[in-house]
């Protein structure tokens, strides 16, 4: 294909991914939104009101990032994993899998549908969280970086959930039981420093910590790991993923079911 049809092929699917999230905005834009403003409201103003300061911070600016991190997190993995099963159930993928298009230009797609509607989400919350605290950026590389590069991973793993998944139920199993408990349990609401070594040394297993503390970093400054080392994780698992799922389309793997 010509760079010219590459560009359209690609611009057509993005566009398509971000007019499905923006038509239906009050079951997509909206949840998340009054969500993280029950968080802000429960956790930062009525428990951090007692807890009082955290890593040198007021309790409700400490885990401002961290609930940012988790909505880009959570709408990145849903947008792609629903959207792409969506059309594997409707049988209307293969047309595009039949198509002269790449597969590195169909996942492309995807997957910077899925960080538009994350990255969407992330903002609308920090902007709401502007009601209830201010922020200084302290690192505009850093933030910018790890927010993008984390809603580019979980893009990712929704489109490898979505190219296994044989019915609905299956694409809400990892949301559930691996990428809640590794959000709640990756520094969103405390700091490690408050645990026993023991369980230090087992949250430092936890993926999600990184690059909640990556982008806590950029924000605020403070971190629990070394943000450097947070970047080169996620970049080290956009490659893995990335490679999976290039694979797997190649293979059309779970296409059929």
């Amino acid at each position: 294909m010509s760079p010219q049809a590459i560009l359209t092929a690609f611009s057509t699917i993005v566009v398509r991914e971000i007019r499905r999230f923006t038509r239906i905005w009050a079951q997509t834009l909206l949840p998340p939104a009054v969500t993280m403003t029950l968080y802000f409201i429960i956790f930062g103003n009525l428990i951090g009101s007692r807890i009082g300061e955290m890593g040198g911070f007021d309790y409700m600016a400490f885990i401002v990032p961290g609930l940012i991190m988790m909505a880009v997190i959570t709408n990145s993995y849903s947008n792609v994993v629903s959207s792409f099963f969506s059309m594997k159930f409707q049988r209307s993928i293969e047309e595009l899998l039949v198509s002269p298009v790449p597969n590195w230009v169909i996942l492309a797609g995807y997957v910077t549908g899925g960080m538009a509607r994350g990255l969407g989400i992330g903002l609308i919350v920090t902007l709401l969280s502007l009601a209830f605290t201010r922020l200084s950026i302290h690192s505009v590389p850093m933030m910018v970086l790890t927010v993008f590069l984390t809603s580019a991973l979980f893009s990712l793993g929704g489109f490898i959930n979505a190219m296994l998944a044989t019915k609905f139920d299956d694409i809400s199993i990892v949301p559930t039981f691996v990428l809640t408990p590794l959000t709640y349990l990756g520094g969103v609401f405390y700091s490690i420093d408050m645990l026993p070594a023991f369980w230090q040394g087992v949250s430092m297993a936890n993926p999600i910590l990184y690059m909640v503390n990556g982008f806590r970093y950029g924000i605020l400054g403070v971190s629990d790991v070394n943000p450097f080392v947070s970047l080169g994780m996620i970049l080290v698992f956009i490659a893995i993923l990335a490679f999976i799922s290039l694979k797997m389309l190649a293979r059309g793997k779970g296409i059929r079911h």
